[in-house]
Formats: C-alpha cells, structure tokens, sequence
C-alpha cells in the first residue's frame, strides 16, 4: 500500500532499533540514516529493510564492516536462510566520523547514498512491497531516520539533472528585518557533507522511467550561514522538508523562511530574548500579523540540536519540532509551487537539510 505523504521521522533512536515503514515500500521512497560510527571495538553495523519485526526476511541487508581493510557486505535472507553475498571493497565510513546513509526505492533496485554521494545499487530479489519495517544494529549511534516521498512533485525530473558538485549559493540581499549574524563555531563541530534531496514528476503508482541520478552533493566543511537552498518543484501537498541542526549557546534569535521570489511565504523565527516562536509572512516587503501561540514551552533550546519537520497540506503547513507537533499554518501566498526557496539565517549551526 502506498503511503500519501512523508511519515514523521524517528528522532535518536537506540540502538538495536527496529521501526514501522508507514504504508511500506513504494518506488520513489527515500530513507535517510543519520547519525556516527562509534569509535570501539566493534567492527560493523547493519541496516535491514524487512518484513515485521523479525529478521528471518531481509529485502536488503546493508552491513558495513570494518575489518580486512573495511568492505560492505549487502545480501537478503529468506525464510531464516542467507542468499549469496554481495561485497563492495571500498569503505565510505570512518569510526568516530558522523555519517548520513540514504536508501532510494526503485522498481529494479535500491539506490544507495553515503555522504551525498553515489555508492550502490542492490538488485531486488525479493518484492519490495513486503518490507513494512527498518532496522538497525551495531556500532552506531542514531540521530535521526527521515522518510521522503520523492514520488509526487510538480518538478523537471531528477533524471534530466547531472550529477555534480555545486557551490553553495548565497542569498541575495532582501529587505526587512534579518536575526542577528551567528556566532563562530569550531571545526570538530560541524558535519562534512550537506545533500539537497532532489524529486521526481509522476503520478501516484507511477513507476520511474529512468534510473535517478543521485543529488549534488556540497563538500564544504559547514553548513555557510545564512544558508539559501531551492526547493525543487516547489510546495505541494505532502511535500516535507526536514531541517536539522544545533542553537548556538549563546543564540538570540535565528529563522527558517520558505520564500516565493522576493516574499517570505513562510517565516519561522525562533526568539529566544522573547521566549517564543514567531511565525509571519512578508508580501511586497510588507509584514502580515504575527502568529505566535505555542502547546507548550519553547521546543527550541539553546545550545541543544534540533530537528524541524515541516509538511505541506492542502490548506496549511503543519510544523513539528522534535517529533512534537506545534502549530498549523495556514497559507497566505496560495502558489505553491511559487514558493520553491528555503533560507536560514541567525544563531545556528544546520546539521542536515532535505527538501
């Protein structure tokens, strides 16, 4: 069964873990693994797609290993019993190092992305409508798994696209009020790889035509602030967008804007003098009326990580932080697809951003 939009992601899972693919397999599901190889004895760890709970069938066995020079290992086990190996003698991971690990559904395979980049692609042997389940063993440690629909989106497919490393682009300058600059932040401290999850045109059940070019991937050593990313295709009911990162310790304020040209469709702005979330929208350089009612406390926290998740419906956004649901907005700029850049500025170090 095919799932109608992005399941909500699983935040710091322990490990062993085992979790519910909502809705199960479907071609152009994308699974993100985000988290760090421990630094121990412990010479591997394992990603399985399979059916329940139980591990007697695994689709797609993911099992890196670091011994004998480091190999990944790939199979799938039927019925309790093993098939014939797959081995890539190449090691994308290293002990100690954060790593982001993305599986891609497609009708003949799995496409498989370390670090932004290409590394894999494991031939169906079994059909991948039956695995409802993702689990994962070893020497890791999980911040987050994040599920996207790459399937519907009113974008120029991802197929067309080269694959190539691009510069990060700047924003140009805008009018209006703007947080303060972040603060500096040393180097063992930010990631070293940022993906722009790219998406793909087609109708609901609608298989791939072509094999996806993996997504460019900006080797930088941090995330530049303020950050300016395109949103491929722009807004469209179910479309998530997953924002992850840390407040700086000594943050004021920082924002999260989806922009529509030179409007701000939708302007998050976490205060921190103020001990609130503002939300708004500038139209003609033009603030509407601030929103800022909240469930609970502040979700955000200085000097803590974070993870926003914000989903398109029809009508309105609807906002989660930390896998806590916190507000809907409903929106004032009705072109959706217009709204297709995503900016982030002020006291922040991002860690992660699919669109």
């Amino acid at each position: 069964m095919a799932v109608s939009g992005a399941q909500p992601p699983y935040l710091s899972p322990v490990v062993p873990f085992s979790g519910i693919i909502q809705g199960g397999l479907q071609v152009g599901l994308q699974i993100t693994v985000n988290g760090s190889v421990l630094n121990s004895s412990a010479n591997r760890f394992a990603v399985n797609l399979q059916t329940g709970f139980s591990d007697n069938d695994i689709a797609f066995h993911f099992n890196p290993r670091f011994e004998d020079g480091g190999f990944v290992v790939c199979n799938t086990r039927k019925k309790g019993h093993w098939g014939r190996e797959e081995r890539w003698m190449q090691m994308p991971f290293q002990k100690g190092r954060p790593f982001e690990l993305c599986f891609l559904v497609q009708p003949s395979d799995f496409k498989v992305m370390v670090n932004g980049s290409f590394f894999v692609q494991y031939s169906h042997r079994v059909p991948f409508h039956l695995v409802d389940n993702i689990s994962v063993s070893g020497a890791v440690q999980l911040s987050y798994i994040s599920f996207q629909n790459t399937q519907v989106a009113p974008a120029q497919s991802a197929c067309s696209r080269v694959q190539s490393s691009q510069p990060v682009r700047f924003p140009p300058k805008f009018k209006g009020h703007r947080p303060k600059p972040p603060g500096m932040w040393t180097a063992n401290q930010v990631p070293f790889t940022q993906t722009v999850i790219h998406t793909v045109q087609t109708t609901p059940g609608q298989m791939f035509p072509n094999p996806v070019i993996p997504p460019p991937v900006y080797h930088n050593p941090c995330y530049p602030m303020p950050f300016f990313t395109t949103i491929p295709g722009g807004l469209y009911p179910f479309k998530s967008i997953v924002i992850s990162g840390t407040v700086l310790p000594g943050a004021q304020r920082f924002s999260i804007d989806l922009r529509s040209g030179n409007d701000i469709a939708f302007h998050l702005n976490p205060r921190f003098d103020e001990n609130t979330v503002v939300r708004n929208t500038q139209i003609n350089n033009r603030w509407g009326t601030e929103e800022r009612s909240l469930p609970g406390r502040m979700p955000f926290i200085r000097g803590q990580n974070f993870l926003v998740w914000i989903r398109c419906e029809g009508h309105c956004l609807k906002v989660s932080v930390d896998g806590q649901h916190q507000f809907d907005y409903y929106h004032r700029v009705n072109n959706l697809t217009a709204i297709n850049n995503l900016q982030v500025a002020g006291d922040v170090q991002l860690t992660h951003v699919q669109t």
